[in-house]
């Protein structure tokens, strides 16, 4: 593109086909060979489309999506004139599959790694003692936390019809919320740490997003790597909010339904993203947040709000089938209260992890509303290793079943 610019438009779009198609053969030919199947059965035809797709096509690279995104975001923004391509290929390759972030992120972009890449950066005893910290949360986060909460919510979507309770319902889609927010965060926090004892770093990619007020408001904070890169590769591109009001709107269901796509080759991940671009367009057309927040608890009334909104979303998210995630929102509606007072004795272990997490965003919002932070250079040695050691206890003496990453099938 550099050396020919009348013609950079054709790499571009080769290098966009080579992207896409990689991620369309590997991860997505399954999903359309049984689309055109059944619309086939439907027609009155028979094709066996998905017998006839190649072994290969079957197994799914690890980290595909990610690497992916990174490789398109980096030929875009020099199409766009946004940055000068590296002239080493050691560093491009390091930027496009660096160990501590492949397979589950966060989405890197060239201009924040590629610049750390060609420096001669010394890692000093502070930076390894903040990757080291940052990798026991994250460690803490995943293992305490998400896996713990993940026992019950894994038996329970084996079994949708055991208990029909609203409130246990609740408790479980609350319990599995938690579960993929801790074990995305650990992650993240791990490759982070990770990263700073490499003497590199990377962005933050969640910033507590259940304190949101509004659901905008939560995808500024949840998995923002992917967020910001569906804005600005997506959204921006098809014309962002500008021009018709119509236009703005149909913009952001695409960029949804394509996020939702990105997630997983099934219909329940496509209807997660539907839910939240039509609870987005809700919330865009009445601008409730900003009417609610004028009351006096109308910041609780709406931060109440989102949390419903995001609850039942993540029920599409988690289902297995569209019925499946159907059951879930019906029991989620009904009127059974049948059994909910020995809820707490029969789910005890769960109601606890539960309690830890929401202890840990009440901590984190209520430092943040009373300015009260704690600046990581004024810490005494005493609270940072008392803190570590009871983290890493908790680690090793409360640990829940070893689990993969949630995010690792993505």
């Amino acid at each position: 593109m550099e050396r020919a610019p009348d013609r950079k438009k054709t790499w571009l779009i080769a290098s966009l086909l080579g992207n896409l198609g990689g991620l369309a053969v590997f991860k997505y030919s399954v999903f359309f060979a049984e689309s055109l199947d059944a619309l086939a059965a439907y027609l009155g035809y028979e094709t066996m489309l998905v017998e006839s797709l190649p072994e290969f096509a079957l197994i799914t690279p690890v980290g595909i999506s990610f690497y992916t995104f990174q490789s398109m975001s980096y030929t875009i923004d020099i199409y766009r004139g946004k940055l000068k391509p590296t002239r080493h290929i050691l560093h491009f390759f390091a930027y496009l599959s660096m160990f501590p972030q492949l397979v589950a992120g966060p989405i890197v972009r060239a201009k924040d790694l590629l610049y750390q890449l060609e420096q001669n950066t010394t890692i000093s005893a502070m930076r390894i003692w903040f990757g080291l910290r940052l990798m026991v949360y994250g460690f803490f986060q995943k293992m305490v936390i998400a896996d713990n909460l993940g026992v019950l919510v894994n038996r329970t979507f084996w079994n949708v019809d055991k208990e029909p309770t609203c409130i246990f319902w609740w408790m479980v889609m609350a319990a599995f919320s938690f579960q993929i927010y801790f074990d995305f965060a650990g992650y993240t926090s791990i490759a982070r740490g990770l990263a700073k004892l490499m003497g590199y770093r990377f962005r933050i990619n969640f910033n507590h997003p259940y304190q949101a007020l509004s659901l905008r408001e939560f995808w500024t904070r949840w998995h923002i790597s992917l967020s910001t890169w569906f804005r600005d590769y997506v959204y921006i591109p098809l014309g962002g909010n500008r021009g018709a009001k119509w236009k703005g709107y149909a913009n952001m269901w695409v960029t949804m339904l394509l996020s939702g796509l990105w997630h997983g080759a099934a219909l329940n991940f496509i209807l997660w993203g539907a839910v939240h671009a039509f609870c987005l367009s809700v919330e865009r057309l009445t601008q409730w947040p900003q009417m609610l927040h004028k009351f006096i608890l109308g910041r609780f009334i709406a931060w109440w709000i989102v949390w419903v909104q995001v609850l039942v979303a993540w029920v599409f998210f988690r289902a297995s089938t569209t019925d499946q995630a159907l059951t879930i929102i019906g029991n989620l509606f009904t009127w059974n209260f049948e059994g909910t007072t020995i809820l707490v004795d029969k789910y005890f272990n769960t109601v606890v992890f539960l309690s830890i997490a929401v202890g840990v965003e009440l901590w984190y919002a209520i430092k943040r509303r009373h300015y009260t932070k704690i600046n990581p250079y004024t810490r005494t040695v005493a609270y940072d290793v008392m803190t570590m050691a009871l983290l890493i206890g908790a680690c090793v003496y409360f640990r829940g079943p070893a689990a993969e990453f949630i995010y690792f099938q993505f």
